[in-house]
């Protein structure tokens, strides 16, 4: 499954929680890769990332409490 990761609402956002989420939760994608998109996404620009179908709910409950606004795109 894609999704579209849109912003970060979060007051104080935790930078090194939302780059060990998207490095847990999406295929392919390690630590350094995640810290970039993690800059990227708090700069105000959506992230594409794919995730493993087996933990998607459990993936999009860790993007909502990290206050992160998402997208499904396939």
């Amino acid at each position: 499954m894609k999704i579209n990761l849109l912003s970060c609402d979060a007051q104080r956002p935790d930078r090194r929680a939302i780059a060990k989420c998207i490095a847990e939760i999406s295929i392919g994608r390690d630590a350094g890769l995640a810290n970039e998109f993690t800059d990227i996404l708090l700069e105000g620009d959506s992230v594409d990332i794919e995730l493993d179908d087996k933990n998607t709910g459990s993936a999009l409950r860790a993007l909502r409490k990290l206050d992160i606004d998402y997208e499904i795109v396939e």
